[in-house]
C-alpha cells in the first residue's frame, strides 16, 4: 500500500514536488468577439514644445487605456490564499462570502488555507449555484490553527493556477490575506510567473513589508492594508470590481529608439512606476508589460530623452522613438505612435506651462514625486528617524500648496495632499507609525507604483485615483453586506445589466 500511495503522490508532483492538479472545472466558452481596439495609446504628450539644436533635454509621456466595457471581459480563476492561524478567521468568512456571491459560473474559485502546512480545500469550481452553496459551506467551517507559512500557502495557491487545463480568456489571480509573521522560510524566493498576486495585511501583527514585496514582485499585484477594527470586505470588494473587467491581458508597451538620424542619445524609462521593464542592450529597445488590464484603467509612463548636438542649422521635425502596445488575443497589429519634437534655433523657454500638454505632465510628474517623497519618508521612519522623516512630509506639503492645476488635476492634487496630511498623522510617535503608518505607506506607493487602488482603511476619507466605477460600486455594495449579510447581493451579471441601462 506504501509503494501505491508513493507512486500516486508522484503523480500529483510537479516541478519541485509541487502538486500539479490540472482538475479545474471546464467553464463556459470564452467571448468569441474581437478583441481588437480594446486598448488604444493616446498621442504622446510633452514637457517641451520645442529643444534647441544643442545637446538638450526632453520628456515624453505616453498612455495607454482600456476601453471602458461592461459586457466585454475576460474569465476570472481567482485562487484565495487564506491564513487561518490568526483571530481575523470571521472577517475572513464574511468576506469570502462577498466574494463567492458576487462570481457567476463564467468565474472559478479555488480556497487555499494555511496555518503550519497548507491546504487545498476546493479545486477550481465554475461558480454556478451549487458550486456557491458548496463554498460557503466550506467557508463556515473554517477553524483556526497554529503557526504560519505564507511560504506555503503561496506555493500551493500558485500551484493551484499552474495547474490548470482550461486557461484560455481566463485571467490568472490570487488573493494572500495574513495577519501574522511567517513562521517557516522566505515567500520572496516564491516565482509567481505571470500570476497577479493581490495581498492583505490584516492587522498590527502582520509582516506587511513581506507581503507589501510579494505583491510588487507580480505583475501588476498591489498589497492593501487593513487595520484592525476594519473589515476585510472592503479592500477584497474593491479588487474583485476591477478583477470582473477585465478587458485585457498580457499587456505590453515597447519604446524603439530612433538612432539612426543622429539626434537620440540616451532613450530612458522615468522612475515612479512599478513595472516589469526589459531593456535590449545592443538596440535600446524598451519593453514594459504591465499584465492585465481593467475596464477604464489607464497606464502613463514618463520616458527621458537625451539629445545630441545637431548639424543641423534650421529648424525640423526630430524623430526620438516610436511606441507601440500589445495585448493578448489582438489580431489586428496596433499602429505606432511616434515619438518627436521640434527642433530650432530659437527653441521657446523649458517654463512655458501653457500648453495642455504641459499641464497634463506637470500633474504626471508631481504624481510620481509624491510617491518617491512618501516612500523616502517611510525609509527614514522605519529607521526610527521619525523627525526627519516629518521634516520630509512637511516640506511636501508646502511645495503642493504652491501646485495649481484644472480640472482632474487639481482633484489629483487634493487627493496627494490628504495623503501627506494622513502619514503625517500617523507619524505623530514612532509606536503609532509601526502600527499605521509603515503599511498606510507601502500600500500608497503600491499604488502610486501600478497606478491601481489599494486599500489603506480609509475609504471614502480620500478621492481614490485609480478606482474605476465598478471598484466604486462593489466598495458600497460591501458596507451594506457588513451592516446586514443576510440581504442578497447583485451578482456580476446584474452588475452589466445595471450599468448598461
Amino acid at each position: 500500500r506504501c509503494a501505491v500511495l508513493s507512486a500516486f503522490l508522484a503523480t500529483l508532483a510537479g516541478p519541485g514536488g509541487m502538486a500539479s492538479f490540472g482538475d479545474d472545472e471546464k467553464p463556459p466558452s470564452p467571448n468569441a468577439g474581437s478583441k481588437d481596439g480594446l486598448v488604444t495609446m493616446a498621442i504622446p504628450a510633452y514637457n517641451r514644445k520645442d529643444v534647441g539644436l544643442t545637446k538638450d533635454t526632453l520628456t515624453a509621456m505616453v498612455e495607454i487605456r482600456a476601453t471602458s466595457s461592461a459586457a466585454m471581459r475576460e474569465g476570472l480563476d481567482l485562487v484565495a490564499v487564506l491564513d487561518v492561524s490568526g483571530h481575523k478567521i470571521e472577517s475572513v468568512k464574511k468576506a469570502l462570502q462577498f466574494v463567492i456571491m458576487k462570481l457567476t459560473p463564467v468565474d472559478r474559485l479555488s480556497i487555499v488555507t494555511f496555518d503550519s502546512t497548507a491546504r487545498r480545500l476546493t479545486p477550481l469550481r465554475c461558480m454556478t449555484q451549487a458550486a456557491q452553496t458548496d463554498l460557503k459551506a466550506v467557508v463556515d467551517g473554517l477553524q483556526n490553527g497554529g503557526g504560519t507559512d505564507i511560504m506555503a500557502g503561496l506555493e500551493l495557491g500558485l500551484a493551484v493556477l499552474r495547474g490548470r487545463v482550461h486557461t484560455e480568456s481566463r485571467t490568472a489571480n490570487v488573493f494572500l490575506m495574513s495577519d501574522r509573521q511567517t513562521t517557516s522560510g522566505d515567500p520572496r524566493e516564491v516565482d509567481p510567473g505571470e500570476v497577479a498576486v493581490y495581498t492583505f495585511g490584516f492587522g498590527a501583527g502582520t509582516d506587511h513589508k513581506l507581503l507589501s514585496d510579494l505583491a510588487n514582485k507580480s505583475t501588476g499585484g498591489t498589497y492593501s492594508a487593513v487595520p484592525d477594527g476594519t473589515n476585510l470586505s472592503a479592500p477584497f470588494s474593491q479588487l474583485l470590481g476591477g478583477l470582473l473587467t477585465v478587458v485585457a491581458q498580457d499587456v505590453q508597451l515597447t519604446l524603439e529608439p530612433n538612432t539612426a538620424d543622429g539626434d537620440l542619445e540616451k532613450m530612458t524609462v522615468a522612475p515612479g512606476t512599478d513595472y516589469t521593464t526589459i531593456t535590449d542592450d545592443k538596440s535600446g529597445l524598451i519593453t514594459i508589460k504591465f499584465g492585465s488590464l481593467f475596464s477604464g484603467e489607464a497606464r502613463k509612463v514618463a520616458v527621458n530623452f537625451t539629445l545630441r548636438d545637431s548639424d543641423e542649422t534650421e529648424e525640423y521635425d526630430a524623430t526620438l522613438a516610436e511606441a507601440r502596445h500589445s495585448y493578448a488575443g489582438q489580431k489586428t497589429r496596433q499602429s505606432l505612435e511616434a515619438i518627436l519634437i521640434v527642433r530650432t534655433p530659437n527653441p521657446s523657454s523649458p517654463a512655458d506651462a501653457g500648453a495642455v500638454e504641459n499641464r497634463s505632465m506637470l500633474a504626471e510628474e508631481v504624481r510620481r514625486l509624491h510617491a518617491d517623497t512618501i516612500n523616502a519618508a517611510s525609509l527614514l521612519a522605519e529607521a526610527e528617524r521619525l523627525e526627519e522623516a516629518r521634516e520630509k512630509i512637511v516640506d511636501a506639503q508646502n511645495a503642493m500648496e504652491d501646485i495649481v492645476l484644472l480640472d482632474d488635476g487639481e482633484n489629483m492634487v487634493n487627493a496627494l495632499r490628504t495623503e501627506l496630511l494622513q502619514l503625517l498623522t500617523f507619524m505623530e510617535s514612532q509606536e503609532l507609525y509601526n502600527e499605521r503608518g509603515h503599511p498606510y505607506a507601502l500600500a500608497t506607493v503600491t499604488s502610486h507604483g501600478r497606478q491601481r487602488t489599494a486599500a489603506r482603511g480609509d475609504e471614502g476619507e480620500v478621492i481614490s485615483l485609480y478606482a474605476t466605477p465598478r471598484m466604486t460600486a462593489y466598495l458600497e455594495q460591501a458596507k451594506s453586506f457588513e451592516e446586514n449579510p443576510k440581504e442578497p447581493v447583485p451578482t456580476a451579471d446584474d452588475d452589466v445589466e445595471e450599468e448598461i441601462s
